[in-house]
């Protein structure tokens, strides 16, 4: 079965998904968008108002923001993949709660195994945080390349944040989508950061 096939069905599981408290709230899943074969997969935090409604990551002022920085890469949209820790709406946009990231990270776990993508880009703390398995945020974890079980972890800062930030974060995460590019390249000079290559089950979220 294709790739492109288990991500549908997966998706369609999820849109029925009742794991956590989040499933009254919503309006609907927001499972993920973009190509199922993408060397660059994004993953955020959780939906907001207009992805809870819309039903797809990153469409708001934040997702324009994104979109900006991957065409200053020459990177279009269509061609990365997509998704949020979690897949519905927390009410009020408050962050995420522990026993939901653990009831979803299942589906985020097998889209990363489906697409298998050269790097992944965590945007903010919930994401770099459930990935690299640190509890440091965002600030001293990005501007580095991570070695993780057969590609890269990139952590940079939520669109989000950087609109309310300024253009100081936005730069920032510039120079991040830069390191994304350089890794594409095959650029020998990419800072890597000091992880060690871990085995599955060590990542957690992959166990």
């Amino acid at each position: 079965m294709s790739a492109a096939i288990e991500l549908q069905q997966l998706g369609q599981k999820a849109a029925s998904c009742t794991a956590c408290g989040l499933a009254p709230s919503r309006t609907q899943v927001v499972f993920g968008v973009g190509a199922f074969d993408a060397d660059i997969m994004f993953v955020g935090e959780a939906p907001g108002r207009n992805e809870d409604l819309q039903g797809e990551p990153f469409v708001g002022a934040a997702g324009k923001l994104l979109d900006r920085l991957l065409t200053e890469i020459g990177v279009d949209r269509e061609d990365v993949y997509i998704a949020n820790v979690l897949k519905c709406r927390p009410p009020g946009n408050r962050d995420p709660r522990t026993e939901e990231i653990d009831a979803c990270k299942g589906y985020l776990r097998t889209q990363m195994e489906l697409i298998d993508p050269k790097v992944v880009v965590t945007l903010g703390n919930f994401a770099t945080k459930l990935l690299l398995k640190r509890n440091v945020g965002i600030t001293r974890l990005r501007g580095q390349v991570y070695p993780w079980w057969r590609r890269h972890i990139v952590p940079t800062f939520h669109p989000a944040a950087a609109l309310r930030s300024g253009d100081r974060v936005t730069d920032q995460m510039r120079e991040d989508f830069a390191l994304v590019s350089q890794l594409l390249s095959a650029a020998p000079d990419v800072p890597v950061g000091a992880e060690s290559e871990e085995t599955v089950e060590q990542l957690g979220l992959f166990g």
